[in-house]
């Protein structure tokens, strides 16, 4: 076996940004393959403690929760002494990115940089690290592959997305630090950020269809995307951990290209609604007008497909958010 391929079962795994939505499905998935212990680091800033209720309760000693950031440089040093795999997921939302740069900077450049010099440094065997589609900006080629080019992205997320994709490069040549980057296309599913300012979309339609009020749409709705289910996208993480590659990148999603007119279609279906699409003023938030990966490296590399379709993935979600507003009532 190569050395960069690395068992779940009996290692201690360390979890940046473990209580958000895809890192307590990863927290789930390494726990039920057999981690010996699982360290969640989060700030709890967008992570909710009520996302680990489930892990907590079946994990016993090993699972241990940290309140921390990841630029403190002693803690992750500590954290990461006796570590075999970190997973790296904190981060903060693109939109926020856009409102507050320097925090951006601070959080996905600094943060990132921190998390990578203290896995070297204490020894780690992989990392493997949240990157985005959204290095590609507006791609020119569709299915995109991941030699595309990153010079038409012109959001601070994707270029600190792109930056930390080269610092792992970098230490890896330097250190010989293994890695393996994974490009996440449009996430959704239970556990979504459905709390304060930057709630996602589907969060939002959700909402409005309880109400009696159709979907709104800002724009056509032709904007096309690529959605991934967050279950899918942990069981990319152990993949990508167990597999024996390393210093690459690879795109995760469905390689099916959803608009977002089909998205609220989909959604009203889910919620078993016949409420009509409302539409509203275009917005200029995002110029990323089409979204749809090649997920062919990732099948052969990893042995990773989605096995989530849309449907399916809507209905669970509409499930858990329902659970949540009962509870919250």
């Amino acid at each position: 076996m190569s050395e960069a391929a690395q068992p779940i079962t009996g290692q201690r795994a360390l979890v940046t940004g473990g209580a958000g939505t895809i890192g307590s499905a990863v927290v789930d998935q390494l726990l039920a393959a057999g981690a010996a212990e699982v360290v969640v680091l989060d700030n709890f800033v967008r992570g909710r403690r009520e996302n680990l209720t489930e892990a907590a309760a079946t994990a016993g000693d090993r699972l241990t929760v940290v309140e921390g950031d990841i630029n403190d440089r002693a803690l992750l040093a500590n954290l990461s002494r006796g570590t075999d795999l970190v997973f790296h997921l904190a981060a903060i939302r693109i939109t926020q990115c856009a409102e507050e740069p320097r925090l951006a900077l601070e959080c996905l450049v600094d943060g990132t940089f921190t998390v990578i010099e203290a896995a070297a440094e204490a020894g780690v065997k992989k990392v493997v690290a949240s990157s985005s589609a959204s290095v590609y900006g507006l791609a020119e080629t569709f299915p995109t592959t991941e030699r595309h080019h990153p010079y038409n992205n012109d959001t601070f997320y994707g270029a600190a997305k792109a930056f930390n994709e080269g610092m792992l490069r970098s230490f890896h040549a330097m250190k010989g630090l293994d890695y393996v980057a994974l490009r996440y296309f449009n996430v959704y599913g239970p556990r979504m950020d459905a709390h304060g300012k930057y709630t996602e979309v589907l969060i939002r339609w959700m909402e409005r269809i309880a109400d009696g009020k159709p979907p709104l749409i800002f724009g056509d709705g032709a904007q096309t995307m690529d959605f991934v289910h967050v279950h899918d996208i942990a069981r990319a993480n152990i993949l990508a951990a167990k597999a024996p590659v390393t210093d690459d990148v690879y795109n995760i999603a469905s390689a099916q290209e959803t608009s977002l007119k089909q998205l609220a279609l989909a959604l009203l279906s889910a919620m078993d609604s016949d409420l009509p699409l409302e539409h509203g003023p275009e917005r200029a938030v995002n110029g990323v007008t089409r979204r749809l990966a090649d997920i062919s490296a990732a099948s052969r590399d990893l042995g990773w497909k989605p096995e989530i379709g849309l449907v399916d993935g809507l209905r669970e979600l509409v499930s858990w958010w329902r659970s949540t507003t009962v509870e919250a009532t």
